[in-house]
């Protein structure tokens, strides 16, 4: 697929846009005044890949929080602001490597305008976020009470040109909804009339189940069709959830390469052994294998898992290491190659070890 070419932008020491790797993001479900727990949660979070991450500044006690943090991060911090421009003055005081605001709900247009000046003093870019939550009132009434991507799209541009106007042109764009299908549109439209980097992602997606299904489809969609320079999978609960989707939707958009491909077949009537245990046991067993492999630097690796002989050495042959299950057997194989028969018991523990030694 051929990625959308959009202006460069400094994130700390990230740069999104142009031909870079698409940034994953991700925002702390912590008190910003819980300093340590925070720091913990962000370390944490770049050790399973998160490249940015934003922090809420509610209050100006939060914001100078967010300064004592920042000197401690391990990830370029962006600074959430809504309502107040001071905290946003505040933010990029103490030290923010990037703001989200929306220009409509800071009121008064000097208080923005005082927001893009501090930002421009310390040369840090400007997320402007709308959302289908936050349309301004006289877009709403256009569209007779109904929020569409027409509307979304009409009020991102009009926040961006109230900020280019003043002179500021370091700019990301994120125009998010719920609804995937109305986030998609709104994205590709406005893929069309700016070249400033987009922050993806479906905004208040719901629970880990149901969230990272409408995540794939909203934020998947568009990265098949060259749309994003980073994102954000905005699920309830740990974050941690929203780092392991973003992976694996990059990896499924054929845009990033997973360390671990697990392959498996949705079973038959033909299936004779508890495949759903084995894939299990394996999942479970193999994490620590492929962490050790990536810090070894080895080559990403596929498994297949297959309940039969059709689908197993025949379909599953381009799969480094795999096993088609018989009835109570496994034949293991390699790239097609038929290597052993070992009992259902033991197909999990052979599969372990032959990951390990696999170059």
């Amino acid at each position: 697929m051929d990625r959308r070419v959009t202006r460069k932008v400094n994130i700390g020491d990230i740069i999104i846009g142009g031909n870079n790797p698409i940034a994953i993001q991700s925002m702390s479900n912590i008190d910003t005044r819980n300093i340590e727990a925070v720091c913990n949660q962000i370390d944490q979070l770049k050790e399973m890949g998160c490249d940015i991450m934003r922090l809420a500044v509610p209050t100006m006690e939060a914001a100078e929080a967010f300064g004592v943090i920042k000197k401690k991060s391990s990830l370029p911090l962006v600074a959430d602001i809504h309502f107040d421009y001071r905290l946003a003055i505040e933010s990029i005081r103490q030290g923010a490597d990037k703001i989200r605001i929306n220009p409509g709900n800071i009121g008064d247009l000097e208080n923005v305008k005082k927001i893009v000046n501090e930002a421009k003093a310390h040369c840090i870019p400007i997320r402007i976020g709308v959302n289908s939550g936050s349309l301004q009132k006289d877009i709403l009434e256009k569209y007779r009470g109904t929020v569409n991507a027409d509307g979304l799209v009409e009020s991102a541009m009009r926040n961006v040109e109230l900020v280019s106007n003043m002179g500021f042109d370091d700019i990301v764009i994120s125009l998010k909804a719920s609804d995937p299908k109305m986030n998609f549109d709104s994205y590709m439209k406005i893929s069309n009339l700016v070249d400033y980097p987009l922050h993806i992602g479906v905004t208040e997606a719901g629970t880990v189940e149901r969230g990272k299904i409408k995540s794939a489809v909203g934020i998947g969609g568009l990265l098949l069709c060259g749309v994003g320079d980073t994102l954000r999978v905005s699920l309830t609960g740990d974050p941690a959830n929203e780092i392991i989707t973003a992976k694996s939707i990059l990896a499924s958009a054929g845009l990033t390469k997973e360390s671990l491909n697990l392959v498996s077949c949705p079973t038959c009537a033909r299936t004779k052994t508890s495949l759903e245990k084995i894939i299990a046991d394996v999942e479970e067993k193999i994490a620590p294998i492929i962490k050790a492999r990536e810090e070894n630097g080895k080559k990403s690796i596929t498994v297949a898992i297959m309940g039969c002989e059709v689908n197993g050495p025949g379909e599953a042959k381009s799969a480094d290491l795999g096993v088609a299950c018989g009835d109570g057997v496994g034949v293991i194989f390699s790239k097609g190659k038929i290597i052993s028969k070992v009992n259902e018991e033991d197909i999990c523990d052979r599969l372990i070890e032959m990951v390990k030694d696999y170059e």
